[in-house]
């Protein structure tokens, strides 16, 4: 069989065939690889982010490895925080970490908004890589509840009490706080694509923490502002939206805006598309765990997840989460030979 034309990635993003299923791993740049540790050093991540010339390296390492069919910019989600002089840092083994918490309407002046000139080696780094790259590069920022619940907290929580008390004690401040960071979501990703990205995923994490009603209440009309902003500015540039745990959300994470919807393990993609429709992209959902379990059983994992989409063009295949620093690199070139092999039209 003649394999088809166009770019995998994009044309999966479309809900369009192409000559293969593609794949690509959230967190596929960093610590799994022994080139990223022999060459990562010392210090923050977000130290190594302002040397376009590393984070471009960085960025094309699974490239090269794994033959995936996008790459991500090796980034952060509390870049635009951080670029702005918030005060948070990424510490080691625990994740983002703010001294000063965001508790307070004089806090929130620490959040001032996003301009082009806070993020030029975020762009520098993307003018390099496209210059390299032969597959789309992905743009990415953390979705406004994500960036505040860090924010707030202060480091990260399994309860969200200060994240989820604010919402309710202080309803102007937290609208307030969700407004700023949509500027920051869009600006970031609209600086990404406009030097060169050609699709953006925007990481609602921790959505899944939230009831529905708080969602749609509290969350869901500024993600929309995210969409809508970027659709506006970049028409037809396709957008992921993704959350661990929101099984309970889809039908409104769906309502966003033209986004392909990010599954988790736990939704199985032909359920979702029972619930949002036969013509919705979804992008997934292979269990980070069962690559950790070795090539076989990971294998056995990336069949059922094929078998599920059922040869459906919109399905672009990733983990259900990002790649765990422990696992095999050689387990994921496994999966990305096997996906695409298996699919070959």
């Amino acid at each position: 069989m003649t394999s088809l034309p166009g770019d995998p990635f994009l044309a999966a993003a479309r809900g369009e065939f192409s000559r293969h299923t593609p794949v690509w791993f959230m967190r596929q740049a960093g610590r799994s690889l022994p080139e990223y540790r022999a060459s990562r050093g010392e210090g923050s991540i977000l130290e190594a982010i302002k040397k376009p010339e590393l984070a471009a390296e960085f960025t094309m390492q699974p490239v090269r490895r794994y033959g995936v069919d996008a790459a991500v910019l090796y980034s952060d989600i509390v870049v635009p925080a951080h670029a702005v002089g918030f005060g948070i840092d990424v510490a080691p083994g625990t994740g983002p970490v703010a001294q000063q918490p965001l508790r307070s309407s004089t806090d929130l002046a620490r959040l001032r908004p996003l301009h082009y000139e806070d993020i030029t080696y975020v762009t520098d780094t993307v003018l390099a890589l496209v210059k390299e790259l032969t597959v789309p590069l992905l743009a990415f920022a953390g979705a406004p509840f994500t960036v505040a619940s860090y924010l707030i907290e202060g480091r990260p929580s399994r309860t969200y009490q200060n994240t989820k008390r604010l919402m309710r004690e202080d309803t102007v401040l937290w609208h307030e706080v969700m407004e700023r960071l949509v500027q920051h979501s869009v600006e970031f990703i609209s600086a990404q694509l406009s030097a060169g990205a050609e699709a953006f995923q925007v990481f609602d994490s921790w959505a899944g923490a939230l009831s529905r009603s708080d969602y749609d209440t509290f969350v869901r009309p500024h993600t929309t502002a995210v969409f809508s902003q970027l659709s506006q500015r970049h028409p037809g540039v396709a957008g992921i939206h993704f959350g661990i745990g929101c099984d309970h959300l889809l039908e409104s994470m769906n309502s966003v805006g033209n986004a392909v919807i990010g599954l988790d393990w736990r939704t199985p993609i032909s359920a979702a598309r029972q619930r949002l429709g036969a013509d919705v992209v979804v992008q997934g959902n292979l269990d980070p765990a069962l690559v950790l379990a070795g090539k076989e059983i990971a294998l056995a994992g990336a069949a059922q997840v094929l078998q599920d989409n059922n040869q459906h063009p919109g399905h672009i295949f990733n983990l259900g989460h990002g790649v765990q620093p422990d696992t095999d690199p050689e387990v994921l070139n496994a999966v990305v030979a096997y996906v695409q092999e298996r699919t070959t039209r």
